[in-house]
């Protein structure tokens, strides 16, 4: 039978060691006489068969019963009413409860997306409202109030919550059942008061309106001398319309340089949060940002500052530190950050981040870059993203994705046909298509749900790209609750997971243009990871030094920020590209808000390059994405087993990119 077999795996890897560490505070001085007693008569009634179940159970809800919640009579009531033994009575309340919680997320995410689209969708006028909107989080209470009506005490009395070590070194030998059971439980495994979750959804949203805020007319940028090297355009969003606009400028010449150059020097006065408030107003003057001036110099009083993201910042670190205190089991958002979200170890992710960096090829790909482009490397090439377009000029794609694609509307048109050619059957690809929209962007690219975000600007391939990679978040989403053997299960281990799927669909970019591809797609997949590398460790090293100096005031923020780009920078990245001291790597503007989220690009990137070489280049998507979809949310190294990708390992990344170094040096 399943209960007895599970209940083995227990008795032989030893009971304590697989419960929970003790309490943060003391139990009520009749919880271990109510445990006693509950033990002898629920074991007496049900068999020696359960008594581990039993010990369990009462472990786990003793464990997070407050005075609040009742006295001795309450607790031992309420464990006699919920104890569920039987077999079949269980499976019966495993999928009562799996189906209820499954609606209720569904819609409370939907309900989310709903609440935040004003402030990152262009739906209109931005109103001060849609900050407040897209700060609101509609399950924030649902944890205290599952505690407080008891749905929390009877999932926690039934099912096993597991810690990460446990899944690690037992889950290889768990059913999808009983997978399902340890995701159920583990959505209570913390009880954290509804106000903190809530203050940390309104900090959240405050750092992406204040990202929102910094804009630039690049038609306003001027040079030293005075003259306007930009065309008229849309507003530049800070950092990612700027690193666009930089690496739409390769194969101009000297020109293009100079722009390059221009847009580089703004945003390093952005990471020194240096720029006039002036510089982002609309109408304003025209600014120059390598001696931060502007032209006319306006009156006293002329524009407010620009927002301060690094106190945007603060207020997202504080709003986490309330959250420390609730969860003694992860203490920071560190060891939320990594153990939880991602079920890696934090020393993992930082050696998989380092040995990107440390990696000789990224010296040889800095060669092959010198001489493609003909000069010394700046630290805006670290943006560089030509690898694999070979020796051809990026007018030629850009102005196929332009013919083909000249607004979000022709790739919704098309979307069907794509999802064909990626191999998707022709009734799911019309299920996709119905589930997923293009919308513009207020502000940086991202997926709600079904609905792909993109940026508003010119037509190219870089934008069918972000098109693609978006697509393949939403898909991805989709794919998770469809193939799933449990809703409890679905899902993916950690968020660079899905990221590693979105950039399988968006490697597919030439292929669905009909342009055959060039040497050098795996390193263009190196190269940016080491760009992506850099800036987590540059969030992390920040993250660290703020958990240090928990008081700190905004200013001395900023220069622990910069310390932490210079420092990195000049550590990993100075040695191949011959400059040092660059501020690169602290330019991206969801530095604030991201809360640790920034290794999730470069891990994803490995992630997809161990899938492709499992897979192989003729692999169908519409194939190959559902089949990992029906994973569910195991462990990273489990899920990389059962795709046969073996564990996480850069080091296949760094194959695939020597081999095309080979080709190209």
């Amino acid at each position: 039978m399943r209960i007895p077999g599970f209940a083995l795996v227990l008795a032989l890897a030893g009971l304590q060691a697989l419960l929970l560490p003790a309490r943060a505070a003391s139990p009520p001085p009749w919880m271990d006489s109510s445990m006693g007693l509950l033990l002898g008569e629920l074991t007496a009634r049900h068999g020696p068969a359960q008594r581990l179940r039993v010990q369990r159970g009462l472990a786990q809800t003793a464990r997070y019963w407050r005075p609040e919640d009742g006295g001795a009579g309450d607790f031992e009531d309420f464990v006699r009413a919920h104890f569920t033994a039987d077999a079949q009575a269980l499976d019966g309340l495993f999928q009562r409860l799996e189906a209820a919680l499954a609606g209720l997320e569904a819609h409370r995410e939907e309900a989310a997306r709903g609440f935040q689209r004003p402030l990152r969708l262009d739906l209109g006028p931005s109103l001060p409202v849609d900050r407040i909107l897209a700060g609101f989080d509609p399950g924030a209470h649902d944890p205290e109030d599952f505690f407080h009506d008891r749905l929390a005490f009877a999932v926690l009395l039934n099912f096993p919550l597991t810690s990460l070590e446990e899944r690690r070194r037992d889950g290889a030998a768990w059913s999808p059942r009983q997978w399902a059971e340890a995701r159920l439980a583990g959505r209570f495994a913390r009880r954290v008061p509804g106000a903190a979750l809530q203050d940390l959804a309104a900090a959240a949203a405050g750092a992406e309106a204040a990202a929102q805020a910094w804009r630039i007319r690049p038609e306003r940028l001027v040079d030293a001398h005075g003259r306007r090297l930009l065309a008229p355009g849309p507003g530049l969003l800070w950092h990612w319309d700027l690193r666009d606009a930089i690496r739409a400028q390769y194969g101009s010449g000297r020109a293009g340089l100079a722009r390059q150059r221009l847009l580089y020097q703004a945003l390093e006065r952005f990471a020194e949060q240096a720029v006039p408030g002036a510089a982002l107003a609309d109408p304003g003057p025209d600014w120059d940002p390598a001696r931060n001036r502007l032209l006319p110099p306006p009156g006293p009083g002329a524009a407010p500052p620009p927002p301060d993201r690094v106190r945007a910042l603060l207020q997202v670190f504080q709003a986490e530190r309330r959250l420390d205190a609730a969860l003694p089991l992860a203490p920071t958002r560190m060891a939320r950050a990594f153990k939880d979200d991602r079920q890696l170890p934090e020393t993992q992710v930082r050696q998989a981040l380092e040995q990107l960096c440390a990696s000789p090829l990224l010296a040889r790909a800095a060669g092959v870059l010198r001489a493609r482009l003909g000069r010394p490397l700046e630290p805006f090439d670290v943006w560089y993203d030509g690898f694999g377009w070979g020796a051809r000029p990026p007018e030629a794609l850009d102005d196929l994705a332009r013919r083909r694609y000249p607004d979000l509307a022709a790739v919704q048109a098309d979307l069907p046909r794509l999802l064909g050619v990626l191999g998707f059957p022709a009734a799911s690809a019309a299920s996709a298509v119905r589930a997923v929209r293009l919308e513009p962007a207020r502000g940086a690219s991202c997926t709600l749900g079904g609905t792909v975000a993109l940026r508003p600007g010119e037509a190219g391939f870089r934008s069918f790209v972000a098109c693609l990679h978006n697509t393949g978040h939403a898909l991805a989403r989709r794919l998770a609750r469809a193939e799933a053997d449990h809703p409890a299960l679905a899902g993916y281990p950690g968020p660079p997971f899905e990221e590693a799927l979105a950039f399988l669909v968006q490697s597919k970019a030439m292929d669905l243009l009909a342009f055959p591809p060039a040497p050098g797609a795996a390193l263009d997949a190196f190269w940016s990871a080491c760009a992506g590398a850099g800036t987590a460790l540059v969030e992390l090293e920040l993250w660290r030094w703020l958990y240090a100096h928990p008081g700190a005031a905004p200013d001395q923020a900023q220069e622990a920020l910069l310390a932490a780009a210079r420092g990195v920078w000049n550590r990993w990245f100075a040695p191949a590209f011959g400059c040092r001291d660059a501020l690169v790597l602290g330019t991206p503007g969801d530095l604030a808000s991201s809360r640790l989220g920034l290794a999730d690009h470069p891990l994803g990137w490995v992630i997809a390059l161990q899938l492709q070489a499992r897979q192989g280049p003729s692999a169908r998507l519409g194939e190959t994405l559902p089949r990992l979809a029906r994973l569910g949310g195991l462990t990273p190294d489990l899920w990389l087993e059962r795709a046969g990708a073996g564990p996480l390992d850069p080091g296949v990344l760094m194959r695939a990119a020597e081999a095309d170094l080979a080709r190209l040096e």
